[in-house]
């Protein structure tokens, strides 16, 4: 009997593994069916960084933001910028890669008709999640790329990697739950720009994408401290480019540990309990 329970478990496992590889490689097949966008995902971020690039030159003195490093424990201020926009582009691509192509799906008609399908609905948003996940890793390589052919930038990796990829992977489990939620809403509001855009840009500002928290004024402050993507931003940073850390490096990892358990559980509860909500008043198949 316990043979026939642990088959079953792995028979179930394989199963959903299959939905995920078959839901990730359609959107990877979609997305290179367009290679200017493709192309344009890492040409425009770097047209971004540009500016930010001269600026942090235009304020160093020898090359050392002085003033900046006694913020920040780093006189490298774009250095500092370029790894809150690596992070934040997770966040990005959790409210614009989930939460929106619930949206397009809608627009598109194929929702209603992908969702009568056996396969469970949470295993189709998961194949969603980790396509996007290894979509924007690929884009965040050849824009380190970019700029280290454009202006000499390099990110001092080293012994480091693996422990800043041990912080991030709890804030991406996290980010995955919270996207369930997100979704949840979409399906939910029907309009998901206002809500994905607003929420997108708020959680990127916050969370210390282009800036020290610590200069916010207090009442910001505490929200940036309330979000714990602010913590795996100055976790990664505080690794690689050795900054002043917030809090002791094991609390900021225990925190994000703490945000994936609740996240995920919180997510799918709420994507559950929005989706049911939403199926009863018909409004799946509308847009």
């Amino acid at each position: 009997m316990e043979g026939f329970r642990v088959k079953q478990v792995i028979d179930w496992t394989s199963t959903q593994m299959r939905i995920i590889h078959a839901v990730a490689r359609k959107d990877f097949r979609v997305f290179f069916r367009y290679p200017a966008d493709a192309i344009m995902r890492v040409v425009e971020p770097v047209m971004w960084l540009t500016p930010v690039y001269f600026m942090g030159q235009g304020f160093s003195e020898g090359g050392r933001a002085v003033g900046f490093a006694g913020f920040t424990g780093t006189s490298d201020y774009f250095l500092y910028v370029v790894v809150g926009a690596f992070m934040a582009s997770y966040i990005s691509a959790v409210f614009w890669g989930m939460g929106f192509s619930l949206k397009e799906d809608m627009t598109l008609g194929v929702l209603e008709p992908n969702w009568v399908s056996p396969a469970p609905r949470m295993t189709l948003m998961a194949g969603k999640s980790s396509m996007m996940f290894i979509i924007t890793t690929l884009n965040s390589i050849g824009i380190l790329i970019a700029l280290g052919v454009l202006f000499g930038v390099r990110i001092p990796f080293g012994s480091m990697i693996l422990p800043a990829f041990i912080v991030l992977v709890p804030m991406l489990i996290g980010l995955a739950g919270f996207g369930f939620a997100l979704s949840g809403l979409v399906l939910l509001m029907k309009d998901a720009n206002t809500l994905v855009d607003v929420s997108n840009y708020v959680v990127g500002q916050l969370s210390g994408r282009e800036f020290p928290v610590t200069v916010l004024p207090r009442p910001l402050l505490a929200a940036a401290l309330a979000l714990p993507t602010t913590y795996a931003f100055d976790a990664v940073r505080g690794l690689l480019l050795g900054t002043t850390t917030l809090m002791p490096m094991r609390a900021e990892l225990s925190i994000l540990v703490a945000f994936m358990a609740v996240a995920t559980a919180g997510g799918y509860v709420a994507f559950k309990t929005l989706e049911q909500h939403c199926r009863k008043l018909g409004l799946l198949g509308t847009h």
